[in-house]
Formats: C-alpha cells, sequence, structure tokens
C-alpha cells in the first residue's frame, strides 16, 4: 500500500534481450535503466523486426540460453551450448546458422525497428495487432518492450502460485528487474503502486506507471523450468486487469520510469509513496 516500506529481495539485467540474465549484488541505474540492461538484441534486417522469444517458432530459443556482459562486449551462451563473442568475427555467422540468415546482433534500436508477437496478445482496439514499435515509453534507441524498469513482488508470485500449486512461478519466468519482499503479503501489491513514485534505497527513485503485461512467454521452458501453459491461465484467471484501449490482460507486476538515478544493493529498503 501508499506508504509502505518493503525490502529489495533480487537485482536483475538481462545484457541481450529474451536471453537469461544475471543476478547481480548491486546495480548502477540511471535514466535509460540498469547499466547493461537490455544492451543488445538480435535483430532481423530484412523484416526490421527485433529477435524476441515472442516470435517462438524462430527465436524461442533464446530463452534457453544465457547471455553476460564481458569487457565491451557481451558473451552468449546459446541453447544448444555454443558460447560466442560479439567482439568475435565468426560470431555474425553462428547467429545467423542459429537464427536465420538476416540475423544481426545490435546494441540500439535503429528507427522503425519492431517488436513482432501474435495476434490476440494484446485486447482492446489492439487486438488484431502483430506488432508495435519498440521501447514504447522508454528512452529512444533503446530495446525494452516497453518501459525502462520492471518490479515483481513476492506476494504476486505467492498469490499465483496459490492459485496454481503445481505450477512454478519463478522469478526467472517473469524477468523482473527488481523483486520486491513483502513479508507475508498475499494479493497483487504492485497493482496499488501504479501512478506512485518509489524509492529504492538511499538514491534511486521510480515513478509506476502501468502494469505488466503478460504474454506466451512465461510459459515457455528455459534453463529447468518446464513448458506450462497454467502459468498464464493462472495470471489471466487472477489478474485480468483493465489497460484501456489495451483491453482486459493478464497482468504481472508494474512497469516503472526512473525520477531519479542512483545505485541499488539487494536489501535495499523500498519505500512506496503516499503520493
Amino acid at each position: 500500500m501508499p506508504g509502505s516500506t518493503y525490502m529489495l529481495r533480487s537485482v536483475w539485467r538481462y545484457p541481450v534481450k529474451s536471453m537469461a540474465g544475471e543476478e547481480l549484488e548491486e546495480a548502477r541505474v540511471g535514466e535509460r535503466g540498469l547499466e547493461g540492461d537490455r544492451a543488445y538484441a538480435l535483430m532481423d534486417r530484412a523484416s526490421g523486426r527485433v529477435g524476441s522469444a515472442k516470435l517462438v517458432q524462430r527465436f524461442g530459443d533464446l530463452l534457453r540460453g544465457r547471455a553476460e556482459l564481458a569487457g565491451d562486449g557481451v558473451r552468449l551462451t546459446l541453447a544448444d551450448g555454443r558460447v560466442v563473442d560479439s567482439r568475435d568475427e565468426s560470431t555474425a555467422q553462428v547467429l545467423a546458422d542459429a537464427f536465420g540468415p538476416d540475423t544481426v546482433l545490435v546494441s540500439a534500436a535503429p528507427e522503425g525497428l519492431k517488436l513482432a508477437f501474435a495476434a490476440g496478445t494484446l485486447g482492446g482496439s489492439h487486438a488484431e495487432t502483430t506488432e508495435i514499435p519498440i521501447a514504447g515509453a522508454a528512452p529512444a534507441g533503446s530495446l525494452f518492450d516497453y518501459a525502462c524498469i520492471h518490479i515483481v513482488t513476492t506476494a504476486s508470485l505467492r498469490r499465483l502460485h496459490d492459485g496454481y500449486p503445481s505450477g512454478n512461478f519463478a522469478v526467472e519466468r517473469f524477468r523482473p528487474n527488481f523483486v520486491v519482499d513483502c513479508g507475508d503479503a498475499d494479493r497483487f501489491v504492485e497493482n496499488e503502486w501504479v501512478g506512485r513514485a518509489v524509492a529504492i534505497g538511499p538514491e534511486l527513485v521510480v515513478r509506476v506507471s502501468i502494469p505488466c503485461p503478460r504474454c506466451v512467454m512465461t510459459t515457455l521452458p528455459r534453463a529447468e523450468l518446464p513448458l506450462d501453459s497454467g502459468i498464464l491461465r493462472t495470471a489471466n484467471r487472477l489478474n485480468r486487469l483493465d489497460l484501456g484501449e489495451y483491453g482486459r490482460l493478464p497482468c504481472v507486476g508494474v512497469y516503472a520510469d526512473v525520477v531519479r538515478p542512483g545505485t541499488v544493493r539487494r536489501g535495499d529498503t523500498v519505500k512506496v509513496r503516499a503520493s
């Protein structure tokens, strides 16, 4: 609730869009989000679309790989175990072989880059929409789906698990930057934060903008997590929210924008301001 104080349980960044990320002890957060977060993405040059696991048939295997920053580049471990480095000349061919001949690794979104997904992912007047510009509310040129900060609470994860006890609602399914520990709460606490400022640690302040709508990505296999369509069905049943022109959609977590940059550390106090 507004005015409540919580604890920052974990901090995550995802150096390559749709690949497994890195859990951090601390992170510097600037106006463009966590340093190194979504710093790279695959792109299809022919279609002008970003390589996202939302395009399951072509890029779904990204979720089964991982990425880590390495010096002034990034190291990718693909689903088949191959390891490539963005600074090596051979990397371009390996990625083209794995994901298609027009696939390239980019470190900024070129003008006009689109995020594609299946019809029905959105609702309302956008129910038939199959692509939107990348980084809708994030700084120009960034590679986020929408905003540059994404928060999930332990309360939401607990509520989902209570509604579907056999499902594994691991953090990795939802890919947040911050997991906030809300103690024993078992409701979708962060729904109440929309429009409010949240202070994380002594420096960082973000403002929550909208609930985060969910899609098929939450159900896809990765690491030790199996394919499970029940994950999305449960979110749809328990937390289907009205997102205006986008219709009523299953949501878990919230998006936020950076108000004041700062460094955050695991265990920091999280304070939801009253206004």
